[in-house]
């Protein structure tokens, strides 16, 4: 069992960025706190902090004295910033391949395993966050903190679009896959094949850029309503 208990600004979170994603709340929507709070039977702490983890990931904006709202999605914003990603993401698997200790290299595997369970159990939402575990042991076997600081601020901008690619037939299969060649790469210690790997992996090309932009317009899509 893969299970992780989350927290309740978690949980909503999580709620409100499927919603997103998956254009049930539209670019400019009011989210309304008290409402939400009633409707997840949570205080208004946990629905402070899922909007300032939203407000982060660049879901959602805050305007002075007119509240929160969903944010209008720039595709070509997005491209500009997975491009810049696979580039922090191969360095951080070059520096890795040369840096990794015996202990760091162990609990990427053992990240690795969480991943290939919860795609066997067929969860993309518990592979989603074992892969967020997976990404981050690399980015500490760089040891290079400035490095792994930009990556991971970076990451946090992205992450419910990486989450979206997950939705993407076969993606889970194909990622652990990748995941699969990274962590040879970096046990070998192949800096080249690793940075490639890794870069690979997060750059959006191809058809899963064509699967990507499909899945970010529908997102865009205004929700009917006369239904």
């Amino acid at each position: 069992m893969t299970g992780t208990k989350r927290s309740n600004a978690q949980r909503l979170r999580d709620s409100l960025e499927d919603d997103i994603i998956n254009g049930r709340r539209v670019p400019g929507e009011r989210l309304d706190p008290e409402a939400l709070g009633s409707e997840f039977q949570v205080s208004r702490t946990p629905v402070r902090e899922a909007f300032q983890q939203l407000v982060a990931s660049g879901l959602v904006t805050v305007s002075p004295k007119k509240g929160t709202f969903v944010a209008k999605v720039g595709i070509d914003q997005l491209i500009e910033m997975f491009e810049v990603m696979a580039e922090l993401e191969g360095m951080c698997g070059r520096l890795a391949a040369r840096r990794i200790t015996e202990h760091e290299l162990a609990a990427l595997k053992e990240a690795h395993q969480r991943c290939e369970a919860a795609a066997l159990a067929g969860d993309s939402d518990e592979y989603y966050y074992e892969n967020e575990g997976f990404h981050d042991c690399i980015y500490t076997a760089s040891h290079n903190t400035f490095l792994a600081s930009e990556a991971r601020q970076l990451k946090q901008r992205l992450k419910p679009y990486r989450r979206l690619q997950l939705q993407v037939r076969q993606r889970v299969n194909n990622s652990l896959s990748e995941h699969q060649t990274i962590v040879e790469a970096i046990e070998q210690g192949d800096s080249v094949a690793a940075q490639r790997a890794l870069s690979d992996h997060v750059l959006i090309q191809g058809e899963r850029f064509s699967d990507f932009v499909s899945s970010v317009r529908r997102m865009e899509a205004p929700l009917d309503r006369t239904g």
